[in-house]
This record gives structure tokens, sequence and C-alpha cells, in this order.
């Protein structure tokens, strides 16, 4: 194996993910892509109704505002926080790609376009909120072309 991509946000199931496949990280793959979607906060159903012209101009309204620059600041915090603990751990090459949309779908392009051989995305265990949307770890599970590990 040669290239794995972690899902990353700031949540409890992404450090279990990033500590758990530390060192299965450091023996299996030569690159590490970190992969963070940008999403737009709060805990309403917007975004996940929102289609991908409508996302893309939301984003372009947002554009060089105080909200946009925050998202990028936590985007960037985020990458930063796991690139330095997967370095720490003997991972040679970590990058960090900011992703923009619904998330499930940009971590399984993200995937495409990297040309990974597997995909790690850390679950967040059972919410209410899967019964009606599902979670994004599920829907990665069951849409990427490459093997995906679920971490608990």
């Amino acid at each position: 194996m040669r290239k794995i991509l972690i899902a990353v946000d700031d949540t409890k199931g992404s450090k279990d993910a990033v500590t758990v496949c530390a060192d299965v990280c450091k023996l299996m793959a030569d690159d590490v892509v970190l992969v963070y979607v940008e999403k737009f906060e709060g805990r309403s159903l917007m975004d996940e109704s929102l289609g991908v012209a409508e996302m893309t101009t939301l984003r372009e309204v947002l554009e060089g505002t105080e909200y946009k620059e925050k998202l990028d600041a936590k985007a960037k915090a985020i990458l930063d926080f796991y690139k330095k603990a997967l370095e720490e751990s003997g991972v040679k090459s970590v990058n960090g790609v900011v992703r923009y949309g619904h998330p499930a779908e940009e971590i399984i392009n993200a995937a495409k376009e990297e040309g990974v051989d597997m995909i790690i995305v850390g679950s967040r265990g059972k919410r209410t909120s899967n019964l009606f949307m599902g979670s994004v770890s599920r829907e990665v599970a069951n849409h990427a072309e490459v093997p995906v590990l679920l971490v608990k």
C-alpha cells in the first residue's frame, strides 16, 4: 500500500483514527493525505439539502468575509495538528487538503483524485440523526472504490 487518505475534523473520532492508525500509516504508506472538509457550521440540514450549484454560490458569497476567514483558520489548525502528530509518530510524507461541500462526497472525490489505496475515517458512533441522514463514515464506506477502515 502506498497512499492512505485520512479524513479529519475536530471530533474525537478523528483523534481516535489518527492515534490508532499512526503506526499503520508509518508501516504501510509512503504518503498520507489528510482531508478536511470545510462545512458551514450549525445543526441545520441546510447544507445537506443544497446541491453543488447552490453550495458553490454560497461559498462564493462567503469568500473574503470574516466568517470564511475563521473557517479557513480552523481548517488549517486542524490539518496542522494532525500533520504534526503523524510526523512525530514517524510518518514521513503528510499532506493536508481542504475540500468544500458535502463531507462524504468530498472525501470520496479526494480519494479518487489523489489515487489513494485506502481511506481511514473515524466513526462517531450512534447518533439519532443517523437514522434520518446517515453518517459520513457509513456513506464513505458504502460508496468508496477503495478499502475503508472505520475506527471506533
